[in-house]
């Protein structure tokens, strides 16, 4: 009896054994599944306007998490031998055109040639960010070493967001700390000062503009140039933020608070709905304008958005073109978030381009050298 009922447990055991195998493969695949169609929906979101369908945007956002899970997955299913390697690595195809606008190998391409300007565009967060690391502790320190920082640089046009003064007249502030460069700006009043846009030059500016955007504190603005017989108009952008605080939003979600969540939710939605606007805005103006166009700023916004698809058509990327390393500008969430650019006429070379990790502000400097 005892040999026969251990031969029927056998017998039962491995009846189970396959359905529990199953059900395993079924769930892993359907979660490859699940996260390999939003992979895709994050290669697709850039086409699609978030003023129609605003949540569209977060998978862009999401796209540098996204990637990394369906790796994670194809390596872990190649591992095991499993015949589902093939969803992930079917998410993973497309992106390949896609993660260069993130990450750059160097190439080389432009080493030998001489640039013919060079450009940078740095948010400097009103100069309101501390690194004790640095020796940064007081909001004169960090001007102090924005300054510093922006002198060794010797760009011929640097266009800078949340400029902050606190009392007294921009133009001959900036005059007297860069005594160098023209200044063209737009600051809005507030209780304890102003902020905006100002954008310095070597070059001289033969004309400029502004672009205010309606129920919004961001901007941009523009200046006309001129070397030799060549012409170009520089904008100097700063598309609608998320006004998020990540330490709040970290808290919040540490206590599990509902407030936090829809304020943050609010917010968001607000922004995103808010930007293709202002993006629109500004590409109807570069497409009156005589001349080619360079588009500088912090557009708050991914390399897989409608700002980005917008913004690119008819000019380049200096970082996809002259890059190295990783492209993220936003030290919170490093590497993930690239939003700060410089855009170059499809006709110029971009000979490099380099994001700078210097802790005097939120943002990091985008730096490009370019060839005419």
């Amino acid at each position: 009896m005892a040999v026969g009922t251990k031969k029927k447990q056998s017998r039962i055991s491995k009846k189970k054994k396959p359905i529990k195998s199953i059900f395993y493969g079924l769930t892993s695949r359907m979660a490859m599944a699940i996260i390999a169609i939003l992979l895709g929906i994050s290669c697709l979101s850039f086409v699609i306007n978030p003023a129609k369908v605003w949540m569209i945007s977060l998978f862009g956002i999401a796209f540098f998490p996204l990637l990394a899970a369906n790796i994670i997955l194809f390596v872990w299913a190649i591992i095991r031998k499993s015949k589902a390697a093939i969803i992930p690595m079917l998410a993973l195809l497309p992106c390949i055109f896609f993660l260069n606008r993130y990450v750059q190998f160097p190439s080389g391409s432009y080493e030998d040639v001489d640039a013919d300007i060079k450009m940078v565009s740095y948010n400097l967060g009103r100069f309101s960010l501390s690194s004790k690391k640095d020796g940064v502790t007081s909001r004169e320190q960090c001007v102090d070493s924005i300054f510093a920082y922006l002198k060794r640089q010797d760009a011929d046009i640097v266009c800078l967001q949340e400029f902050y003064l606190r009392d007294g007249n921009v133009k001959s502030y900036v005059r007297k700390h860069f005594p160098n460069y023209h200044a063209e700006y737009y600051m809005f009043p507030g209780e304890y000062g102003s902020f905006g846009n100002v954008t310095l030059s070597k070059i001289p500016v033969s004309d400029k503009g502004v672009i205010k955007f309606e129920k919004s504190a961001n901007l941009a603005i523009y200046t006309d140039h001129r070397i030799g017989e060549r012409r170009f108009r520089v904008y100097n952008c700063h598309f609608e933020s998320y006004n998020i605080s990540f330490a709040g939003f970290a808290k919040g979600l540490f206590r599990g608070d509902a407030e936090v969540f829809a304020e943050t939710g609010s917010k968001m939605k607000k922004s995103i709905s808010r930007r293709p606007k202002q993006v629109d805005m500004v590409f109807s103006d570069i497409e009156s304008c005589p001349y080619e166009a360079f588009v500088c700023g912090d557009f708050n916004d991914n390399p897989m958005s409608y700002t980005y698809y917008r913004m690119t058509r008819g000019r380049k990327d200096a970082f996809v073109k002259g890059g190295t390393g990783f492209g993220a500008t936003y030290s919170h969430l490093w590497p993930m978030l690239r939003i700060d650019y410089v855009l170059v006429p499809d006709r110029y070379k971009a000979k490099s381009c380099e994001v700078h990790k210097v802790k005097f502000s939120d943002h990091y400097p985008v730096v490009a050298e370019i060839k005419f």
